[in-house]
């Protein structure tokens, strides 16, 4: 039931929202509440709901018109009870988090709220007294948590997508026990306004979607600075901009001796073959060593960010100490022993493992992770808690603490029959550049869409931009080009080359005198109706342009050029006037063609 097609089937009217709630529900009693559902929003209700939105005559303004959805029950819904996972915390909530009113008010509609480790304290969805979600694929194995009933609620195909949250993997993991891509946004990207907080300083609002179009779908509808919350922030000219994405890329892949499976041969084999089939789609893999990046991830448990968790709930906690889940307890209480000092201590270790790591980032475009290293059974993990949870976030503790982003994606089906998973993971505010890529890679490396025989093939796919995310397409004609003296500038910027296009017809070129090193000079000729001039095009991110235009020296400046196609980029024009004693070279078709002559 991804989006899109839904949607198509709402555009030729073949069925309709209220249609579509009944359908759901009654998917939902055919399998049961639980262990699924903590609460679900009122059947009644919500045909209203799809009553209302039938409705409206313009639905332009509802980019998520009729979709159902469900969210985490740590987000507050206004007249719903938020639990958390542990009944006796249970409020009801008296308004409803900013996430889940910005869908609302996009046209989605509401199922229900998820089952999930208690306190969002987790990767394993065991931790609940609703009950144990399992992964669609086996009765057997754990579904991943802590927004385990999230996860399963798409997988099932109960609704179309769902929030979770992820503080350290809990909306990666799950995606990856059961065939989802799981969007992890930037911190701070989506407001966790109404949210109760895990670790309020890294807590990121999540999607679980059956395709990364989808994901970005629902990504565009709840991102946005919001001043109820104090770490929302938003991305300035720039940030985050991804000129990879349309052109060749680097990946971080780390070096064999800091690659870790637990003894998982399967899932080895399947991470080998999405690197290759990544690199398959452009890109070089660069070898690293993760140990830099698990150093971080050991902080977040064993480091005074525990403490945090403790802040998060320490009232309740003190007057409710037999509420919690045994290991949720002992892990909240374990915050306890963390003092001032040891906080800053902590972040003084932070900054210098980010300072390596960092370094690592500025080689690579983003790296190319297993989700998880491996898979437990239920029972596994019910006789080893702590142990088998640490393991399932080898490849996923480090990424909040580092303020990076991310999207998990399926990757194939081991032996067993179970999903094995990899996530891009890029520097933040790449969230638009990653989702473009790792739907490219989802696309070649899986097939079916979560727990269904729906084919992944006949979704949609993310349409490619007309510039990278974050950049600006830049035409150069000289000096600029590959290989040329002053490419450099380009390059340092960090930008790429996109394409080799020609000018439309209209356009001449000319050899400027008295020039260092030597320059070209195109000038725009309306009704000329020439061969057009090669050019590059290049991505260049936002916020470096304005250094290189100032270091344009007259006559050339920044304008719009028109290409063969119709298309218009900026780039490099000459002055009228410049031209005056120049060589008109336009005959032969561009500046590599003009070296040559020189030779």
């Amino acid at each position: 039931m991804d989006i899109g097609s839904l949607e198509v089937r709402y555009r030729k009217q073949a069925t309709s929202p209220t249609q579509v709630v009944r359908d759901v529900y009654a998917r939902i009693r055919e399998a049961g509440e639980r262990p699924v559902w903590i609460t679900l929003v009122d059947e009644g209700e919500s045909l209203a709901r799809g009553q209302e939105l039938e409705a409206i005559s313009d639905r332009s303004a509802l980019p998520l018109y009729g979709i159902p959805f469900a969210v985490k029950d740590n987000f507050d819904v206004a007249g719903l009870p938020t639990t958390a996972a542990c009944p006796e915390f249970s409020y009801l909530a008296s308004e409803t988090a900013t996430a889940v009113q910005r869908l609302l008010d996009a046209g989605a509609i509401l199922i229900g709220k998820t089952n999930m480790d208690q306190f969002a304290t987790g990767l394993v969805g065991t931790r609940t007294p609703y009950g144990i979600c399992s992964s669609v694929f086996s009765s057997e194995y754990i579904s991943g948590g802590s927004s385990s009933g999230s996860a399963v609620s798409v997988a099932r195909g109960l609704v179309s997508f769902a929030l979770g949250t992820d503080t350290a993997g809990s909306g990666r993991v799950p995606a990856a026990f059961n065939q989802l891509v799981g969007l992890k946004p930037t911190r701070g990207l989506v407001s966790t306004d109404g949210l109760l907080p895990a670790c309020r300083t890294l807590d990121c609002v999540s999607v679980f979607a059956e395709t990364c179009s989808d994901a970005a779908r629902v990504l565009s509808v709840i991102q946005g600075f919001d001043a109820k919350d104090a770490y929302s922030r938003a991305a300035t000219p720039g940030a985050g901009a991804t000129p990879w994405t349309a052109s060749r890329f680097r990946f971080g892949v780390p070096t064999e001796k800091s690659l870790e499976f637990f003894g998982d041969d399967e899932s080895r084999s399947a991470y080998v073959n999405a690197v290759d089939i990544l690199a398959g789609l452009g890109g070089e893999a660069i070898g690293f060593d993760y140990e830099l990046f698990r150093s971080a991830a050991s902080l977040l448990y064993n480091g005074p960010w525990v403490a945090e968790r403790t802040a998060a709930v320490k009232e309740f906690a003190e007057q409710h100490p037999e509420a919690f889940d045994a290991t949720v307890g002992a892990i909240i209480r374990g915050g306890e022993r963390y003092s001032a000092v040891d906080s800053f201590l902590g972040a003084y270790a932070l900054q210098g493992i980010r300072r390596k790591t960092d370094a690592v980032l500025d080689e690579v475009d983003f790296l190319l992770l297993p989700t998880a290293p491996t898979t437990y059974k239920i029972s596994e993990v019910l006789a080893e808690p702590i142990e088998l949870n640490s393991r399932l976030g080898y490849y996923t503790n480090f990424v909040n603490l580092l303020d990076m982003a991310a999207v998990a994606i399926p990757a194939g089906i081991k032996g067993n029959g179970l999903p094995f998973g990899v996530s891009l993971i890029g520097k933040a505010f790449t969230d638009d550049g990653l989702l473009s890529m790792a739907d490219r890679l989802h696309r070649k490396l899986a097939t079916m869409l979560g727990g269904s025989d729906r084919l992944l093939a006949d979704t949609l796919a993310i349409a490619n931009c007309a510039a990278p995310h974050g950049c600006v397409l830049m035409a150069v004609v000289g000096a600029h080009l590959s290989g040329q003296p002053l490419n450099w500038q380009l390059t340092q910027r960090k930008a790429r080359l996109v394409r080799v296009v020609r000018t439309h017809a209209d356009y001449k070129l000319y050899a400027l005198p008295n020039t260092a090193p030597p320059k070209p000079g195109l000038v725009y000729s309306p009704g000329f109706g020439g061969q057009g001039i090669e050019l590059e095009v290049w991505a260049m991110p936002e916020d470096t342009v304005g250094t290189f235009l100032n270091g344009i020296p007259a006559p050339l400046s920044l304008g719009t050029v028109r290409l063969e196609d119709g298309t218009s980029v900026k780039g490099f024009l000459c002055e009228p006037a410049g031209i005056e004693g120049a060589e008109d070279i336009t005959h032969l078709g561009g500046w590599r063609a003009y070296l040559e002559t020189l030779k």
